[in-house]
């Protein structure tokens, strides 16, 4: 699009600041302590530091309004302050003081008290605080106690002081205080968060609104790249991120692209689906069913578009340590089925077990004793390992024809209909339902038994988000806010709520957000990514005109 077709207009934007949650003593079931520390039932006081100062509640920023196309805008402004300025520190690393749960920033009261105690005695200037994170739809509460050591006006103090906890013999690193989910919400000292915000009226559009992975799914492309030529790009789904976890670029949930379903589901984990080309969408929890059946024999699937045996983010039967949605923990499961379609890229993986080649006519072409082969067009394969190889082994030796079920099922159970414009790219956790909060963080996988310091640095802190929802015209609105920067401070999970409320979304999920948020609009990068340039993604949500 030239600049004489776009229309520029600069405009000073009235930004309401983000709702702060008051908080109510002790926990609630489900909460996100690990600890029975018996302080929880005290320690919401620090609650009352979000409370907004007398006359202050709303900020205004001046930001701009682009209109891309008939039925598409894109805005920037900044919320909070922006001269809002916060020390430096070092957070140090606590023992859990339990088995099986990992050490982090957060544990027991006296846990915390202690060490800042030892580090005091050795000249540092160490602290114990409570943290205590907004009321959630299933979790929040009470945290923990964190230890803090020193305010400073620069990285580099904080860094001599980390320095000088290390030859003490413990861990930590440096820290952003305006990072801290439990800074206020609004007020002088709120933000600053730079926010861009992507509408599209699928009533005016007239073109396309499409999800996109690239070449193929186990390779990574920026947004930008994913975008290139389009209107607009964000980044969207959660995807595999190094070797060790599967292939890098595999969708962590579910994703379909233009009616064609690659990749299973996390659980019921919400989704935003996209069911016309002009971008008419929801936010659904779907749950993946998959099979094979040749007469009267079937075997049921255990993924597709993934390497055998690791399931990041979990969700599914007998993965272990959990079928429960686990995010950013790579499950494993020893006996598996799982699909490939020729859009998972070059080659299937390769490895021990057994693979059969099957052909658009569900004839099968080849019967494998090891794993890895290159897919011809239309034709797909299925890979077994574990005790799983002899029940494929044996069904390919019997089947003349046979037929791949791969399909999403509803709230209801009901399969979720697939057309040629249907794209489902994957998320969580839930941020609004029919206009009312409902963070489900715990539904979803963000809150982990065996490690406090998830929660506490995923969902409370703030991080750079990317979030999509539906306002109450009906509008696609996509939203990414910066965050882990000096300049820009980034949203919790529960502020990332508030926006999109604020912003009149209705139903609102949060998509894959760090590093991998970003936003491209008419071919250049809009935001500014926390890594110091743009994290290539596992795919992205992609407007083109026709």
């Amino acid at each position: 699009m030239t600049t004489t077709t776009r229309r520029t207009t600069a405009r000073t934007l009235a930004i309401t600041a983000l709702s702060c949650a008051l908080l109510t003593t002790g926990t609630v079931a489900g909460s996100v302590a690990a600890t029975s520390d018996p302080s929880a039932a005290t320690a919401d006081a620090p609650a009352a530091e979000r409370e907004p100062a007398a006359g202050v509640g709303t900020f205004r920023s001046a930001g701009t309004e682009q209109r891309l196309a008939r039925g598409v805008t894109h805005e920037s402004f900044t919320l909070g302050n922006p001269g809002a300025e916060y020390s430096w520190t070092v957070q140090v690393t606590l023992p859990s003081g339990q088995e099986g749960v990992r050490d982090s920033q957060v544990s027991r009261r006296s846990t915390a008290q202690r060490g800042a105690a030892e580090l005091r005695e050795a000249g540092l200037d160490a602290r114990a605080e409570a943290v205590v994170a907004d009321r959630l739809a299933d979790s929040g509460g009470y945290l923990g106690h964190r230890v803090r050591v020193g305010a400073f006006l620069t990285e580099a103090e904080a860094e001599a002081t980390r320095s000088e906890l290390t030859a003490l013999g413990y861990s930590g690193g440096t820290w952003y205080e305006g990072w801290d989910g439990d800074q206020p919400s609004i007020g002088p000292r709120s933000g600053p968060v730079n926010v861009d915000v992507l509408t599209i009226d699928p009533r005016r559009f007239k073109g396309e609104v499409t999800g996109t992975f690239g070449e193929d799914l186990e390779r990574t492309e920026t947004t930008s790249e994913l975008a290139d030529g389009a209107l607009a790009g964000v980044n969207a789904g959660f995807f595999v991120y190094g070797e060790q976890h599967g292939a890098p670029g595999d969708p962590a949930g579910a994703a379909a692209y233009n009616g064609e379903i690659l990749s299973e589901t996390v659980g019921d984990r919400p989704n935003l689906v996209i069911d016309h080309r002009s971008g008419r969408a929801s936010n659904q929890r779907l749950t993946w069913e998959g099979r094979i059946s040749s007469g009267r024999e079937e075997l049921d699937l255990d993924g597709i578009n993934r390497v055998p045996g690791k399931i990041r983010n979990c969700g599914g039967t007998d993965d272990l340590p959990t079928e429960a949605p686990k995010h950013d923990v790579t499950c494993t499961d020893a006996d598996e089925i799982v699909v490939f379609t020729e859009e998972y890229g070059t080659a299937t993986p390769g490895g021990d077990g057994l693979e059969v080649v099957v052909d658009r006519r569900g004839r099968v072409q080849e019967v494998n004793r090891e794993r890895g082969t290159e897919l011809s067009d239309g034709q797909y394969s299925i890979q077994a390992i574990g005790d799983d190889t002899a029940h494929l082994d044996e069904f390919a030796t019997e089947a003349r024809r046979i037929k791949l079920t791969n399909e999403y099922l509803d709230e209801r159970g009901k399969k979720l209909r697939m057309t040629p414009h249907t794209q489902v790219l994957n998320g969580g956790p839930n941020l609004l339902t029919d206009g009312e909060r409902d963070i489900t963080a715990a539904r979803d996988g963000m809150v982990h038994a065996d490690n406090p310091g998830q929660f506490y640095g995923w969902t409370h802190q703030r991080n750079p988000r990317t979030i999509a929802g539906i306002d109450g015209r009906g509008r696609l609105v996509l939203i990414t806010a910066d965050g882990r920067q000096t300049d820009s401070v980034g949203l919790s999970i529960s502020e990332a709520a508030d926006l999109a409320e604020r912003l009149g979304l209705v139903d609102a999920i949060n998509l894959d957000g760090g590093g991998s948020t970003a936003m491209v609009v008419d071919g250049e990068l809009e935001n500014s990514p926390s890594d110091g340039s743009e994290r290539a993604v596992g795919d992205a949500i992609v407007i083109r005109e026709r």
